[in-house]
């Protein structure tokens, strides 16, 4: 039902965007841009893995096993006509830690004992795509402000080894080894605003900030982003801080997640 409703959304979105666009000036030329991003977020959530077979239950929080930052690829795309445009960005992540005499784990709904340790080998594996259209409400010599609307996909794969050490209490035998699995898509209706202010007309210097909301399959989810960027004819430079959160619900493979930290940008526009 989320889903049907989420597409009959962006359907809803896309009709009434239609026509207008087709109002357009059709002398406006198309304006391109692309973007390339550092971004080296702390990484926090709750995990769950479902019982399977023999293996019990288990749930991990994430900020305290994750300590290695294996790959990621983060990029977004731009084109406007007047203004009017379309906007596409995307996160690729790939996490891990490996964890030895923690207790930073819950067997079977149990914590582990102060008589216990475990070691945990955690990987998390995800992609986050957002694409969305966009109109400039606001165009002046100063400042910009666009409105967009649109939606973004969050698709995480999980996978978890441990073994306990010691005395496991009330944990079941059972629960002293083992392996498992989660994944999770979910895709969420988003609307926000983004754009740049600058302290005066002729200044190369900006500060850009964006900021949206959704919900959908995920409870809500929201990211915003603000920092400080310099131009040139026709590239930018911005380094910033970025924050995005997800509530995707309790009971969930995966309950929460959140990326929190710096970016370093470039940007090329044509």
């Amino acid at each position: 039902m989320q889903l049907k409703a989420l597409a009959g959304a962006i359907g809803l979105v896309a009709a009434a965007l239609i026509p207008v666009a087709a109002s357009a000036q059709t002398s406006d030329p198309w304006q391109f841009g692309a973007q390339i991003y550092l971004f080296i977020p702390s990484i926090d959530g709750k995990s769950g893995f479902p019982s399977s077979g023999t293996d019990p239950g288990v749930s991990v929080d994430v900020g305290q096993i994750i300590d290695t930052l294996q790959f990621v690829f983060m990029g977004s795309l731009e084109a406007r006509k007047g203004r009017w445009g379309a906007l596409t960005d995307v996160i690729y992540l790939n996490v891990g830690g490996d964890h030895s005499r923690t207790r930073d784990l819950t067997v079977g709904g149990v914590p582990i004992p102060a008589t216990a340790s475990a070691s945990v080998d955690y990987d998390l594996d995800g992609w986050l795509w957002m694409i969305a259209s966009e109109y400039e409400v606001v165009s002046q010599s100063t400042v910009t402000m666009d409105i967009l609307s649109g939606a973004r996909m969050l698709e995480i794969e999980q996978g978890i080894g441990w073994e306990l050490q010691g005395d496991i209490g009330e944990i079941p035998e059972a629960g002293r080894t083992g392996n498992s699995q989660a994944t999770r898509t979910s895709w969420d209706a988003i609307v926000g605003v983004k754009g740049r202010w600058r302290p005066r007309a002729e200044s190369r210097w900006f500060v850009p900030y964006y900021l949206d909301v959704g919900t959908g399959e995920s409870d809500y989810t929201w990211q915003t982003m603000a920092g400080v960027g310099h131009s040139w004819e026709w590239i930018d430079t911005i380094a910033g801080w970025r924050y995005l959160d997800y509530e995707l619900g309790e009971g969930r493979p995966l309950s929460s997640l959140s990326l929190n930290g710096p970016i370093l940008s470039l940007s090329l526009h044509w």
